[in-house]
């Protein structure tokens, strides 16, 4: 029988969403500052890229993806992609799932590991200075302040896709719409 701490924990699989699922978001007003769009391509990163995307190459996510869990906390949607969205641009999505799980809990929750602060219940406290208490022996409550419950209420449930047929795909469709895609350099992607 396998022990708990050699069990593998469950896949982290983000979703798919197409160009034109994108597009059609990007393009409203009213959602587009409700997404943000990761570009992982490292060296070929070139030939343009999707308009307001944020660029952070593959191989400084293991760097990067902290402090962009708690920058994106914000964000309905986070989408990443690389040139074909097979390999970095899934990888890095579900690196991103995990650590925001792992800093914020399950779904934005604000109470991860991380962010979680125990502290002994007041009646444990007056229990054991021999006062009146209802508390079980070694219970732990978690005390937030007003502080931690704002932050805390800011968080959103985030939904987590990869871009289907990565940048490759999308300047297909997109790449000589300038209000989707910017520095588009034509010669580079025909064949």
């Amino acid at each position: 029988m396998a022990s708990a701490s050699s069990i593998a924990p469950a896949p982290v699989i983000p979703g798919r969403i197409t160009a034109t699922g994108l597009s059609k978001i990007l393009l409203d007003p009213a959602e587009s500052n409700k997404v943000a769009v990761i570009d992982v391509r490292g060296e070929d990163h070139i030939g343009g890229h999707i308009l307001s995307s944020m660029h952070v190459p593959s191989d400084t996510l293991d760097y990067a993806i902290p402090s962009l869990t708690r920058k994106l906390a914000d964000k309905e949607i986070v989408i990443f992609h690389c040139a074909l969205s097979q390999v970095r641009g899934p990888k890095a999505a579900a690196q991103y799932m995990r650590e925001r799980n792992r800093l914020l809990g399950p779904q934005g929750a604000g109470r991860g590991a991380i962010g979680k602060t125990l502290a002994k219940s007041k009646a444990q406290n007056e229990a054991a200075e021999g006062g009146a208490s209802d508390s079980k022996d070694g219970e732990w409550v978690d005390e937030e302040t007003v502080d931690e419950k704002d932050e805390t209420s800011k968080l959103k449930d985030q939904k987590v896709y990869v871009l289907d047929r990565g940048f490759e795909g999308w300047q297909e469709v997109y790449g000589k719409d300038e209000r989707l895609t910017e520095n588009w350099s034509e010669e580079l992607w025909q064949v």
